[in-house]
């Protein structure tokens, strides 16, 4: 078992690759009542092309299979396995996201028992023709609940508006058509494909015993059989950089507009410290631009522009990155030329200020290191980054050492016009016949 010291915040981290392929970090939290167990696939609705495992021709699978996979993984032959982890007195939940889909447990006691149950119903799929069946008009009407809310659609719409090809366009539950197709097959075939071991990643995160628990853990894993592991191959379309749509008005039952402005990122090819450094950086440019404490959210706040609802965002991961600025707004045309115009200026490198930048860096600084203290925040966090090849805990080395010629030069390459998009969600009032 690997020991990884992280000093400066008094961490320590516990590490081993398990014979199957499988990750397994501990962080021990003494002194905390509750113990975070995550079990994570690097599997998200994105990867809809493959070559499935054991074969050499790409398929591409219908819309949503990652999503509608989860759902079923918690239903079993004996029953539903949220029975169980309430009977061992845990918390489940499960989330799918672009990249990743995640099973997890809270609890204060009964840490094992609800370990091996985690790692017992991920690694036993039981998927029937008519469970899929059923399964499907329950998603269906989660989709129809999502269509209709109006900030889910504003954050899809925007993101549509980006991608020409990439998948990170469609829905992550898929479509209503688009489930309708899916099989027990399909399920079969992306769990096998996905579902390995070495393509996963176990994180626990609480008052636990380091050596106790891995001794557990891989004591669980050694009663299993798995194939040996091999590559899996992902296929994606080229993606230009400029968006694919400039433009574009949604109408639905809102009382006041929204609107985003999103900004299409061109280095999505990074990993590791590199990506952090650029992920970081843009974030504290976002800051200095449109943070509470800009001459920017000052002007439009006080011209009644924005409300609280006021946001700005930066994700990325491989193959795509998107930064989201956009709020509710009783005139979002104007509040589009506002952050236009902050990006405008923001193609001056003098226009980061230094002492502003510093006082940036502090505050997250401050938010990462009380996050820190949060075991959920970690528990939830963790994964994200080591899939890319990233510690969580060097986020705040890494923040300290960047400079204003950093964010500069990071900036640049999110906010080129044509990288530009504006998606609103207007009421049905100002629908144009």
């Amino acid at each position: 078992m690997q020991t990884i010291e992280f000093n400066q915040l008094g961490e320590t981290l516990y590490y081993k690759k398990l014979n199957n392929g499988l990750d397994v970090y501990i962080l021990p939290k003494k002194g905390f009542s509750k113990t975070f167990v995550t079990f994570t696939t690097k599997y998200g609705s994105i990867d809809r092309t493959f070559v499935p495992i054991g074969e050499s021709e790409a398929i591409t699978v219908p819309d949503g299979i990652a999503h509608f996979l989860e759902h079923k993984m918690f239903e079993k032959e004996e029953g539903d396995v949220f029975q169980k982890f309430s009977e061992s007195g845990a918390s489940a939940n499960a989330f799918t996201s672009f990249t990743r889909t995640a099973y997890l447990f809270s609890a204060t006691d009964h840490i094992y028992t609800s370990t091996e149950t985690l790692l017992n119903f991920v690694q036993e799929p039981y998927f029937t023709e008519k469970t899929v069946e059923k399964e499907k008009g329950i998603i269906g009407q989660e989709i129809t609940m999502y269509d209709d809310q109006p900030d889910w659609r504003l954050y899809f719409g925007a993101i549509e508006n980006m991608y020409h090809t990439h998948p990170v366009k469609i829905d992550i539950a898929g479509t209503i058509e688009s489930i309708d197709k899916i099989t027990a097959d399909h399920l079969y075939t992306c769990y096998n494909t996905f579902y390995h071991p070495s393509n996963m990643l176990l994180f626990v995160v609480g008052n636990v015993d380091q050596t106790e628990m891995m001794a557990f853990i891989e004591d669980n894993q050694n009663k299993k059989e798995f194939p040996e592991p091999t590559p899996i191959e992902r296929h994606f379309e080229e993606e230009p950089t400029d968006v694919a749509i400039k433009d574009r008005v949604l109408n639905m039952d809102v009382q006041k507009p929204k609107v985003y402005v999103g900004l299409k990122a061109k280095r999505v090819d990074l990993s590791g410290d590199e990506m952090l450094k650029h992920e970081l950086a843009v974030q504290i440019a976002l800051e200095c631009l449109f943070g509470r404490a800009s001459n920017f959210y000052t002007e439009v706040y006080e011209g009644g522009l924005i409300d609280e609802s006021f946001a700005y965002d930066f994700s990325l991961e491989k193959g795509y990155g998107f930064a989201l600025i956009g709020s509710d707004s009783k005139d979002p045309d104007k509040l589009v030329e506002a952050i236009k115009n902050e990006l405008k200026k923001a193609e001056d490198p003098s226009y980061f200020d230094a002492e502003a930048v510093e006082r940036i860096k502090r505050k997250k600084i401050g938010f990462f290191l009380r996050a820190l203290n949060s075991m959920e925040f970690i528990a939830n966090q963790f994964t994200r980054y080591e899939f890319n090849e990233m510690n969580l805990f060097d986020a705040v080395p890494t923040i300290e050492k960047i400079t204003v010629e950093d964010i500069v030069k990071e900036f640049d390459t999110i906010q080129g016009e044509t990288q530009q998009t504006v998606f609103k969600v207007l009421p049905m009032s100002e629908k144009k016949a």
